[in-house]
């Protein structure tokens, strides 16, 4: 019996050797930390670009027709719901995946922050995706009204594949959620 417990337990230098390499995997996250700092440059540049069509919009309001007011109006709520899902990413992956931020109850600690894990981050991020799709697809429908004009921005068959990849993304959307809801029913207590 005791010869069997001798072989289990590792010889003590295996065991140092195993912990040093937990500690480096574990450690490996922080690699991630130069990418997030990254995205948040990238958020500065959207923030640049807002500001840009902002200033475009103001000092062309006067000459521009609905449609395109419209249509400066829907690229600047995209740009917003990009920079939304920046922050998502920066904010819920550096949470998950790197550290935690012990933000303390800080009064701007955003809700879902409480809750995030990898499985709430995807849904979101799909939501995410799927908003920024449907701007996309709606400055597209406003403009489909040109299709086979001199200088259309779009053909019949764009609007048709910009259609399909956003009901795809749906579809992508739903199927992310129902697998998400199937692992939690696996992990819920049964009563």
């Amino acid at each position: 019996m005791t010869q069997q417990t001798e072989r289990a337990t590792p010889p003590l230098d295996d065991r140092r050797h195993l912990r040093v390499l937990a500690s480096l995997i574990f450690g490996s996250r922080w690699l991630q930390v130069p990418l997030y700092l990254g995205l948040i440059v990238a958020q500065c540049v959207y923030v640049f670009l807002f500001v840009k069509e902002l200033i475009h919009l103001i000092l062309h309001a006067s000459s521009f027709s609905e449609q395109q007011i419209m249509l400066l109006v829907l690229a600047l709520i995209d740009v917003v719901m990009i920079s939304n899902l920046l922050v998502m990413v920066i904010v819920g992956g550096y949470e998950t995946f790197v550290s935690r931020l012990n933000l303390g109850g800080h009064p701007d600690q955003p809700e879902w922050l409480d809750h995030v894990n990898a499985s709430v981050l995807k849904i979101k991020l799909a939501m995410a995706i799927i908003g920024i799709s449907s701007i996309h697809l709606l400055k597209t429908f406003i403009e489909a009204g040109n299709i086979g004009a001199e200088g259309a921005k779009f053909t019949e068959a764009g609007v048709m594949w910009q259609t399909i990849i956003h009901v795809t993304f749906i579809l992508s959307a739903m199927g992310i959620a129902w697998v998400d809801s199937l692992g939690q029913r696996a992990h819920a207590p049964r009563h």
